[in-house]
């Protein structure tokens, strides 16, 4: 469990997929002026960031408000239009790579619109792993893990993880699961793996479990300024409502992938 200052109160933890001017017509692109602006409000309101080390040990005294930022997929706009914003606000965040995917295109994820992105690339990961952000895993090709028998199930989790200990190091602590979805098996399975903090989705709000820690999607309508899944009034509660019922519609994408009979799973709705 984790321990220490989150004994009763675990900090938000904020997942953010595309951060890029393209339209697409999935729900997972925020673009970087709405991206700036709320990282800017956050910033104003004296929120400090937290990584994977404070999670597992909180601090004694942690800052009144504190927020964990997280990014699926680690995708290349990130680069130009994310990471800078951050690291001009002194703000560290935690990205989840694709690890047969870095660099590539994500020919993963149904096109919404016919639209392609890109990945970051091995080099770029290390040059800003370098300036505060953490390079963690999201598996070897964002397959549904909890669809898959143990022995793919346990080589996506370890095969990722060892990519990233060559590529990058060090092997990573954290494991984002596809569209966070996470059973006691793949708990197991991802334990057995060696990391030891895993990040799931909404649905496991409240969770104290290292390995199960829930995460707030931001989505495309989300407004600059404080992102709404933040807020304790009730459009906030609604924000995050809106926000799981969406979470939960990545499993139609998972199943379009898997009729047109691709290898990999997608992740239109979330990552």
């Amino acid at each position: 469990m984790v321990r220490g200052a989150w004994d009763n109160v675990i900090p938000p933890i904020l997942c953010y997929h595309k951060i890029d001017p393209r339209f697409e017509l999935g729900f997972t692109r925020l673009g970087p002026r709405v991206f700036r602006r709320q990282i800017e409000t956050l910033a104003k309101a004296g929120y400090a960031t937290l990584g994977s080390a404070d999670l597992l040990a909180p601090p004694p005294h942690p800052a009144p408000r504190t927020v964990v930022l997280s990014f699926d997929d680690a995708y290349s706009g990130l680069a130009e239009h994310a990471f800078p914003v951050l690291a001009d606000h002194g703000f560290k965040a935690l990205i989840f790579a694709i690890t047969d995917f870095v660099g590539r295109e994500n020919s993963w994820d149904v096109q919404y619109g016919w639209r392609k992105f890109f990945h970051l690339d091995w080099d770029a990961l290390g040059r800003w792993r370098e300036r505060g952000m953490e390079v963690h895993s999201h598996g070897v090709s964002h397959a549904r893990l909890t669809w898959l028998g143990d022995a793919a199930a346990a080589d996506e989790l370890g095969r990722s993880r060892a990519v990233i200990a060559e590529r990058l190091g060090a092997p990573p602590a954290a494991i984002s699961y596809p569209f966070g979805a996470c059973d006691a098996r793949v708990r197991r399975l991802a334990v057995e793996a060696g990391y030891t903090l895993g990040f799931a989705g909404p649905a496991h709000a409240g969770s104290r479990d290292p390995m199960l820690l829930a995460r707030e999607p931001v989505y495309a309508w989300e407004p600059a300024g404080m992102p709404m899944v933040l807020r304790d009034d009730g459009l906030g509660e609604l924000a995050r409502g809106v926000a799981r019922v969406t979470n939960r519609c990545s499993v139609g994408t998972a199943v379009f992938q898997r009729v047109l009979g691709r290898r990999y799973g997608g992740s239109g709705f979330s990552g």
